[in-house]
Parts: C-alpha cells; sequence; structure tokens
C-alpha cells in the first residue's frame, strides 16, 4: 500500500494522540521523538509491505500458464501466495477480502 509522507505523518500524530490520551501509557520520552518512531515503523512496515507483493506478483507471472490480474484465480493465487509469504517472515495472517 502506497501512502504519501504527509498521510504517514498525520498518522503520526494520530497514533501519539492515542497514546497520550491512554492512561495505561507512560512517556519516558518527549511526544515528538515518539512521533518519529512511529513514523519510522510505519515506514518499514509499508516498505516490507511492498517487498510481499513484488514477491507474490513475481510468483504469479511465473506460472506457466498467463493469469490475469483481477481475474477470480489472480486474486485467489495472490492471497496465498501473500499468505505464505507472511508465514515465511513470520507473521500471523488473518485471511481477507482483497
Amino acid at each position: 500500500m502506497r501512502l504519501s509522507r504527509e498521510k504517514i505523518v498525520r498518522l503520526s500524530h494520530a497514533v501519539t494522540d492515542v497514546l497520550v490520551a491512554s492512561e495505561e501509557v507512560e512517556f519516558i520520552e518527549d511526544r515528538d521523538t515518539i512521533r518519529q518512531q512511529i513514523v519510522q515503523i510505519l515506514q518499514a512496515a509499508l516498505k516490507e509491505e511492498e517487498q510481499v507483493d513484488a514477491e507474490v506478483r513475481r510468483k504469479i507471472g511465473s506460472q506457466k500458464k498467463e493469469i490475469l490480474e483481477g481475474s477470480e484465480e489472480w486474486d485467489i493465487l495472490y492471497r496465498k501466495y501473500y499468505g505464505e509469504e507472511l508465514k515465511r517472515m513470520g507473521v500471523v495472517h488473518q485471511p481477507s477480502e482483497r
């Protein structure tokens, strides 16, 4: 999923606001340091997701027969390979509709 830098920063502010409002969270660092870490975490997660997406598309493209993106077969293979990649990375996969 592609998010602009502006959207990532906006998300980081929203997450930071939720953490600040929570009585269960105590800040050891200043708020902006926490927000910047959230930005880095989001960017890393999105980069990893892009890599998984690219690998899944490569696998689908390497099939003997051409499978058109958007077809039911393509969608099924995408979900299957995506789940396999997440498992390989150690991420728990919850099946969802794409």
